[in-house]
């Protein structure tokens, strides 16, 4: 028998019993058994944590991709030519409202001739994660 149990305080108590019957000693009618207890502690800050510090997962569109994209949004939305769009610019930070993302994702199927689903399109916030979509549509359009 072996337990685990973790609190909110990050200590950890090991019960185990090495054998599946229990021994009971009996003296003068006091009954013990052989059971074993370890308790372990640490605090918080030394608690190993498997959390990474930054996880981004990137499909890296087509570099022509992510400039029709960075076109059809710097259209869109109206942007002068020394705004800088990067594939991590976010449409919100550039001034887009719902309607504009709206009219972002139709520019976006008219060019690539592809359509993107409603739900698809609401998370899209940024120049890499609608390039990235259109290769994933793109090449599920071209297979068979």
């Amino acid at each position: 028998m072996a337990t685990f149990s973790a609190a909110a305080t990050s200590s950890v108590s090991f019960a185990s019993s090495l054998k599946p019957s229990l021994r009971n000693n009996v003296t003068s009618g006091i009954t013990t058994s052989n059971l074993k207890m370890v308790t372990a502690g640490w605090a918080k800050k030394n608690f190993p944590s498997l959390k990474t510090n930054r996880f981004n997962v990137s499909c890296a569109a087509k570099p022509e991709t992510v400039q029709k994209v960075c076109d059809i949004v710097r259209k869109q939305l109206a942007l002068a030519a020394d705004v800088e769009l990067t594939p991590e610019s976010k449409f919100s930070a550039l001034g887009a409202d719902s309607l504009d993302t709206v009219e972002i994702v139709m520019g976006l199927e008219e060019e690539f001739d592809i359509s993107v689903e409603e739900e698809s399109s609401q998370n899209i916030t940024t120049v890499q994660e609608a390039a990235d979509l259109i290769e994933k549509l793109v090449e599920k359009k071209a297979a068979p």
